[in-house]
């Protein structure tokens, strides 16, 4: 009797435990799948942040998108062009999968640290499961819509037969109007320079039927856009304020409001930056004429041996780049920055090994002013390459900001648009700057007096009163004048 009743116990006891593993088990079970959905669900979608692109920088323009939602998109490969204060940079795809939003649309300004694109890193997943995880929310106030955001608005293609009476009716009552045009998969493509001058002329660049390669809109089809949109207009409204005859009101004065370009805001803060330095000008006349004849011999030389791709001409700009980088060796305070210290305003100079010399430059989006870097240990080839490179990628738009940055002295051309005299704005975080003038035939008496023909070109000089005195930038000009006057002597302090 004992016994029956001590085995009956038992078995409740084990029925019990079995019970109680049974519903632990099932409870675990159940969490770690609830557990592994919301992974899945918050980690299959990546926000792709806009990294910094360096100088500060903390908006660009979106140029260019070269995908779209639901695109295929690998590891490394480019998502879109933005454009900075500075230059024109591609982003690219930190991660492998399907692009499922863009924030932006081309020409917007997105935020360095914010999204601008949505990829779905787990890429092989099909369609429904890619419609689950991105499911629609209720629209937000301030929230960004996807770059698709018409072709969501718009109706489904599949439509009844009720709706399409309606249309159809719709159709007849209505006035008929030519077909859109059918653009291409990169009609919205363009380059800087050609943006640039769709927003000169208040030309919306979608509106725009490319003939370039892909549907890509050229300088021509926007100048061809302009000529046909004013040609009515002017037929049309003859009491216009600017007709095609003369205007009726010319004592009127009128005046319009013109945003600045992401250039010249970035030359409107440099420049209201360089007006801190209190400024001092040097100018001298330089005689070019053996430098004019060195030069034309070397060309033929440089002509017979030059490759494709090489540089087959010099100009006179890389033998006064040389000839600057050779000058300050001997006066390095003009190759140095101030810094102030911001808690003890007390200022330092910082004197630098390399001599990165600044070229300013006129490109279709502004001036800028890409840098040689370490002009002491290049020849005057090398640097002529480097000149050559740099001027085609800005006339592109295509410099990055490795190109711009880590100057230490510039020197501007304006001679090669025109001007003699020139009196140059030193550049923040530098202490000189070099202006050339316009090359100019002058009659001169040799040692002779027998008047003879020379080339001469006026150098002026800029340089910060604060650390640099006017003897010190005398003599470091004269440096550079014997250099290019006789430009053999540059041979003795080749490296």
């Amino acid at each position: 009797m004992f016994l029956q009743r001590s085995s009956r116990a038992i078995r409740r006891q084990w029925r019990l435990c079995h019970s109680l593993n049974r519903t632990t088990e099932s409870q675990v079970r159940a969490a770690l799948i609830r557990g592994f959905h919301s992974t899945r669900h918050f980690q299959a979608v990546k926000p792709v942040l806009l990294a910094d692109i360096g100088e500060g920088i903390v908006e660009c323009e979106i140029i260019q998108w070269f995908v779209e939602p639901n695109a295929r998109v690998e590891e490394f490969s480019p998502l879109c062009e933005v454009q900075s204060d500075k230059a024109s940079v591609e982003i690219t795809s930190r991660f492998s999968g399907v692009v499922k939003k863009l924030y932006y649309e081309a020409g917007e300004m997105a935020k360095v640290g914010k999204p601008f694109v949505d990829i779905d890193i787990q890429g092989g997943a099909s369609q429904e499961d890619l419609d689950a995880l991105t499911a629609p929310e209720p629209a937000k106030e301030g929230t960004s819509e996807p770059l698709n955001k018409e072709s969501l608005s718009k109706p489904p293609q599949a439509q009844g037969p009720t709706s399409r009476a309606t249309d159809s009716s719709a159709q007849e009552d209505s006035k008929p109007k030519p077909a859109p045009v059918k653009k291409g998969k990169c009609a919205s493509l363009a380059t800087p320079a050609v943006r640039h001058l769709s927003k000169e002329l208040n030309v919306d660049i979608m509106e725009i039927e490319g003939t370039g390669r892909d549907g890509r809109v050229l300088k021509e089809d926007i100048y061809k856009f302009v000529e046909q949109r004013n040609s009515p207009a002017q037929s049309a409204q003859p009491t216009s304020p600017f007709p095609c005859g003369a205007p009726t009101d010319t004592e009127k004065q009128t005046e319009t409001a013109v945003q600045l370009t992401n250039t010249q805001q970035q030359m409107f803060k440099a420049m209201t930056r360089s007006l801190n330095i209190p400024h001092f000008l040097y100018a001298d006349e330089i005689d070019f004429s053996q430098l004019h004849e060195l030069r034309r011999r070397l060309n033929k030389a440089v002509a017979q041996t030059a490759k494709e791709g090489e540089v087959s001409k010099l100009t006179y700009l890389p033998f006064i780049i040389k000839a600057v980088s050779i000058a300050l060796h001997q006066y390095p305070i003009l190759n140095a920055r101030v810094d102030v210290d911001p808690e003890t305003s007390k200022p330092t100079l910082v004197h630098r090994s390399q001599h990165n010399i600044g070229v300013a430059m006129d490109t279709p989006v502004g001036l800028l002013v890409p840098v040689i870097k370490n002009v002491g240990a290049k020849s005057v080839l090398a640097i002529a390459a480097e000149l050559s490179r740099l001027q085609s990628q800005a006339s592109a738009g295509k410099l990055s900001p490795q190109d711009l940055s880590g100057g230490t002295i510039t020197v501007s051309n304006i001679g090669n648009i025109g001007g003699t005299y020139v009196s140059p704005v030193i550049v923040e975080k530098e202490v000189a700057i070099l202006g050339i003038g316009r090359m100019r035939t002058v009659p001169a008496f040799d040692d002779e007096d027998n008047v003879v023909k020379k080339y001469v070109c006026n150098f002026s000089w800029s340089a910060d009163h604060r650390v640099v005195d006017g003897a010190t930038m005398a003599r470091a000009a004269e440096v550079v004048r014997k250099i290019v006057e006789e430009p053999d002597v540059m041979v003795l302090h080749l490296r």
